[in-house]
């Protein structure tokens, strides 16, 4: 039995700065249910607040305590492995989580390199710098704000996190640590945040790979819906969605159906 939700936003809830239709409808069905839910997302470029902000502007009213992203997971992180020193590759509108640490903008040693969403500022300068602070020995730590290989902007698809992330690691041979979706101990953090089991929650995603497959492989439900990211050719690979709806609108008769 499904007593919670994970929604994805980007993609799900909206696509670039348009409203899907009747997403709004359907958080409100799940606040009058009384279903415990959350956003998950991959989002790096924003901190909670300003995601609270978007959400607000385009009619979609929540709080910060119900967003949960990468950089969250994060900072706890690194609190959790006592890493003091750090070099940020993400937007300068997040960097704010992170003023506990010493950020190093040189190729000197840090403890950790931190690889998220830069958009236009990553350059070969740039990248050069990041590889060279994961050559030293022994290597920092390189922690990923989600694998997540691309997403939908409102010029066409764009590299996300992800891709950056897989060059690091083949170039320098350091393995990452996953701190967004697709990674099993993400989506167990939010499901343990809801206060449920993972069997108990189900995930609603636009993306196969990173919220199907990754929600999937950590015990949970999953929906694929026909917005954002999604490409008819998703159905074609071998991961296998509970269900797919053509809008986060579907989602409170599929519900009914299943659940009711």
């Amino acid at each position: 039995m499904m007593r919670g939700i994970l929604f994805d936003l980007d993609g799900v809830f909206y696509v670039g700065e348009r409203l899907i239709e009747g997403a709004p409808e359907t958080l409100a069905w799940c606040a009058a249910q009384n279903i415990p839910y959350l956003f998950i997302t991959n989002t790096t470029s924003r901190p909670p607040q300003a995601i609270v902000s978007k959400l607000a502007a385009l009619g979609i009213h929540t709080e910060e305590g119900k967003i949960m992203s990468p950089p969250v997971a994060a900072v706890d992180y690194l609190r959790r492995h006592g890493l003091r020193k750090v070099s940020l590759y993400i937007s300068e509108s997040t960097r704010q989580l992170f003023t506990d640490f010493e950020i190093v903008a040189s190729d000197a040693v840090v403890d950790a390199v931190i690889i998220g969403d830069m958009g236009e500022g990553w350059h070969y300068a740039v990248l050069n710098r990041a590889l060279r602070q994961l050559m030293h020995v022994p290597a920092p730590q390189l922690l990923a704000l989600g694998m997540t290989r691309y997403w939908q902007a409102p010029d066409g698809l764009r590299l996300d996190a992800g891709a950056f992330v897989a060059a690091f690691e083949y170039a320098s041979g350091v393995k990452p640590v996953v701190l967004g979706k697709p990674a099993v101990e993400f989506f167990h953090s939010a499901t343990a945040r809801l206060e449920l089991t993972a069997n108990e929650v189900l995930m609603i995603g636009d993306d196969i790979r990173g919220d199907i497959a990754g929600a999937q492989a950590a015990g949970l439900h999953a929906v694929l819906v026909r917005t954002g990211k999604f490409r008819e050719t998703d159905l074609q690979s071998d991961i296998r969605p509970d269900a797919v709806l053509d809008s986060i609108a579907d989602l409170p008769a599929w519900w009914a159906s299943r659940c009711g």
